[in-house]
């Protein structure tokens, strides 16, 4: 925490910071020292201290703490921080969001304050209160972006965020700079004004306004539609021990595990799902390759032998224990979910894939399916996963998604349900052409050319079926390869190729 006059320190007493790690805070005592500055540097939990809302600035980079080792008590104060401004955070929340709210608190009524943040800010669900808090207290809000990793050796992505004075404020500014140096030479002339999109997402933020403008237009249109049009998306089973439960057929033979005891699956991952279909054929080969194709389930009382062996093996090891396991009765039979028409890959580094369910698998949480209506379920199983490779929904997938460490491209359940895809009655127009494309598409997957798939589909579905000229397609592929090589940059990837 800082307080000045004019700029600069004037006594101990006004530059004040608070660190949890007393090393690193004895360390910047040395350094103010080192520098010739007074001021007093407190080892201690942040949450722990009451804000007593004096201070004209406060510089911080909070901890980056993820939700599942943000726990505990500290999670508990942190989580009463923010309530008391009315900001209810979802169990997913990392450290940082609360800080940014407490933060706040230390401040004048005309007080600045600047954070060290991650990107995350701009796009995730759980930020979304974030954002919203910050838009309220703040008159103004401004972000600096930057096109390079900040931090040697670490993967996540930051922004600056500078807010100042009383809100609330009309809009947000973003400024985008090549890395960290080159905040010693910034264009003040250059920030540009951004609302949020519909979803109270910031993401807008990293694309020119031509982009942004054609996307939210064919969003609209009725030839494109949210996934959820066509049906609804659900997460694959939960085993609580996936290594436990999922079977490959040596495993099954070693074992002696009857039919009635096991359950097809598509095997745990989704690195298999490259074409448009899963296949019998291909689910059998998988298996003898070794993939875990089956899923352990008895499904009668009393077991069979077998089964109970393997039961007693699982209690031996401490399976029973595991949380999943432990709140179900009984604990060894997975709660199933219905055999989807679709398969859908939520964690990928290229683009979501969906993938025709033809051998009819059940499905692990490392999946979603989707199910879909009666009415568009022959066309959707048909078409739907050859449509869906086109530039307009490969952007829409970096829009409604999230980044994650390593560059990989996350949709929860609820983006998934979002994404853009063409829509039936824009898939159904073009059925004849699509399917006259099934063996070039197909052999474009296989040879992983995924941009000569694309400009396939796109020649269908954007230029023929939705009138789009050649400049809004380039201009389509342009934001949807600047969004993808961001992430790839930023997860040591190979920038914006496919």
């Amino acid at each position: 925490m800082q307080e000045l006059a004019g700029g600069r320190p004037v006594h101990g007493d006004q530059l004040r910071g608070i660190e949890l790690h007393e090393p690193s805070a004895a360390r910047a005592r040395e350094l103010l020292a080192g520098a010739g500055l007074q001021g007093s540097v407190i080892a201690g939990d942040f949450f722990e201290f009451e804000a007593p809302g004096s201070y004209d600035a406060v510089v911080g980079n909070p901890p980056y703490v993820r939700y599942q080792s943000f726990t505990g008590e500290a999670r508990v104060r942190a989580s009463e921080r923010a309530l008391r401004h009315g900001v209810r955070l979802t169990r997913l929340a990392s450290s940082w969001a609360p800080f940014v709210i407490h933060a706040s608190d230390f401040l004048k009524t005309d007080g600045r304050m600047a954070l060290v943040l991650p990107a995350e800010l701009l796009t995730v669900n759980y930020a979304a209160e974030v954002r919203r808090f910050l838009l309220n207290r703040f008159g103004r809000i401004r972000l600096i972006l930057f096109e390079e990793l900040v931090f040697p050796g670490v993967l996540e992505d930051v922004v600056l965020l500078l807010a100042e004075g009383m809100g609330p404020a009309p809009h947000f500014e973003v400024l985008q700079v090549r890395d960290a140096a080159a905040l010693a030479s910034l264009d003040v002339e250059g920030w540009e004004q951004y609302q949020p999109d519909a979803e109270g997402k910031w993401t807008p933020a990293l694309l020119d306004d031509t982009a942004v403008d054609l996307y939210r237009e064919l969003t609209n249109r009725e030839e494109i539609s949210p996934l959820l049009a066509w049906g609804e998306t659900s997460l694959g089973a939960v085993t609580g021990n996936n290594r436990y439960f999922s079977r490959t057929g040596e495993q099954v033979a070693a074992s002696g595990l009857p039919e009635r005891d096991l359950v097809r699956i598509s095997p745990p991952g989704s690195r298999h799902l490259r074409g448009l279909t899963f296949t019998e054929r291909a689910w059998q080969e998988l298996v003898r390759a070794g993939a875990a194709g089956y899923l352990f389930y008895p499904r009668k009382n009393p077991l069979s032998k077998a089964a109970a062996n393997y039961v007693a093996e699982g209690e031996a090891a401490g399976v029973h224990l595991a949380y999943k396991c432990r709140v179900r009765t009984p604990w060894y039979r997975v709660p199933l979910v219905q055999v989807p028409d679709l398969l859908l890959t939520y964690m990928d580094y290229e683009r979501p894939r969906l993938v025709t369910n033809q051998a009819r698998l059940r499905h692990l949480n490392s999946l979603y399916g989707v199910f879909l209506r009666r009415e568009v379920r022959q066309l959707g199983q048909d078409l739907l996963p050859m449509a869906a490779i086109n530039s307009f929904t490969m952007l829409g997938a970096e829009m409604v998604g999230r980044a994650y460490g390593g560059g990989m491209l996350k949709l929860e359940p609820r983006e998934a349900d979002k994404l853009p895809v063409p829509s039936p009655e824009l898939v159904n127009a073009c059925a004849t052409e699509l399917r006259a494309l099934r063996p070039q598409l197909a052999k474009a997957l296989r040879q992983n050319n995924l941009a000569a798939a694309v400009k396939l589909v796109d020649r269908v579905i954007l230029t023929k079926g939705m009138g789009l000229t050649h400049r809004d397609i380039q201009v389509i592929r342009g934001a949807r390869e600047f969004l993808f090589a961001r992430r790839a940059t930023r997860g040591g990837g190979s920038g914006g190729k496919n």
